[in-house]
């Protein structure tokens, strides 16, 4: 781990990345996770123009500066943003510019080859994390000259992977020493000094953050989400053509016989299935940590019961 590796671990309050999630960051939902001392992040997709999404790093820019010039003594995460390296991704090149402009400290990839946004990022001295699935993909961005990789494990929302975590940071501890981040089914201060146990630097915690108050998720999704456990979440590729895990009420909400679910055959982001729903938007995603959601709260709040519960273990294993 290199020395602005470590600089930026001990600016944070808990080792956790809010996980970019499509159609639910939101820029507050960054800017509080960051006051609050964990890292907040938004996928660049979000912002559904380039004009939207310049308005949305500027703001988060602007009031993040703003807010440690007035809390010297407080703890303020660096913020992140996530562009799918897919060619899938229309907007790609224009993403990477307002990377270039707006210099957020970390960029995280997915779905493709990080190189030109490795070599983008690493002129301002930013930090590239990239999602992997699959052994050999981690192999590959590690090649890349990546800063950090997120191994995004079995039972993690949207479009997670079904390589048990044990296994998964055992392997690639055996070729990797730079930054890792573990991503699924973490939603307790025991699950992240568990990770850290394993290797994992960090983790990266999504579902949990569904259903807070600054979330672009609307109140039914929250509500379904609050009402739901892990009977409820399937992992298929029906949906989108890549497998993630969705709630099961939201398939069925949207007119959908479980039990007919065929592969997808391509993969696109924005298309509708036969019943005129989208993914994402109208079939809800999920991972297999659910059950432990009982309430929608603030950000700040929920960060803060997490660390309550965190600093409790770290005590009581000293004893």
């Amino acid at each position: 781990m290199n020395k602005v590796s470590k600089k930026f671990i001990n600016e944070l309050e808990l080792p956790i990345i809010s996980a970019p999630m499509f159609l639910i960051s939101s820029p507050k939902m960054v800017i509080e996770s960051c006051k609050a001392g964990i890292i907040g992040s938004f996928p660049l997709l979000n912002a559904r123009t380039t004009d939207t999404l310049e308005e949305w790093m500027k703001d988060i820019t602007m009031e993040l500066e703003e807010y440690k010039n007035d809390n010297i003594d407080r703890k303020v995460a660096p913020w992140a943003v996530n562009i799918i390296v897919h060619k899938s991704n229309k907007r790609y090149k224009e993403d990477l510019k307002m990377i270039k402009k707006y210099k957020p400290p970390i960029v995280i990839t997915s779905l493709g080859d990080p190189t030109p946004v490795i070599e983008a990022v690493h002129e301002y001295n930013g930090l590239v994390f990239s999602d992997v699935t699959k052994l050999v993909h981690a192999k590959k961005a590690a090649n890349k000259g990546i800063d950090g990789l997120i191994l995004v494990c079995s039972g993690a929302g949207g479009h997670g992977g079904a390589l048990n975590p044990f296994a998964f940071i055992g392997e690639v501890k055996e070729f990797w020493n730079g930054l890792t981040i573990l991503a699924g089914a973490i939603s307790t201060g025991k699950d992240i000094i568990a990770a850290n146990v394993l290797g994992a630097d960090l983790v990266s915690i999504g579902t949990k953050f569904i259903s807070t108050k600054e979330s672009m998720a609307n109140s039914k999704y929250q509500e379904m989400l609050i009402n739901s456990n892990l009977d409820d979440i399937l992992y298929t590729d029906a949906i989108t053509g890549v497998n993630a895990n969705f709630l099961i009420p939201s398939i069925k909400q949207a007119g959908i016989k479980i039990d007919e679910l065929e592969r997808k055959q391509s993969f696109d982001f924005s298309e509708e299935n036969s019943t005129g729903s989208k993914a994402w938007k109208d079939i809800w995603s999920a991972g297999q940590g659910v059950g432990r959601i009982k309430e929608t709260l603030p950000i700040s709040q929920v960060i803060s019961n997490l660390k309550k519960k965190y600093d409790k273990v770290v005590e009581e294993s000293k004893k």
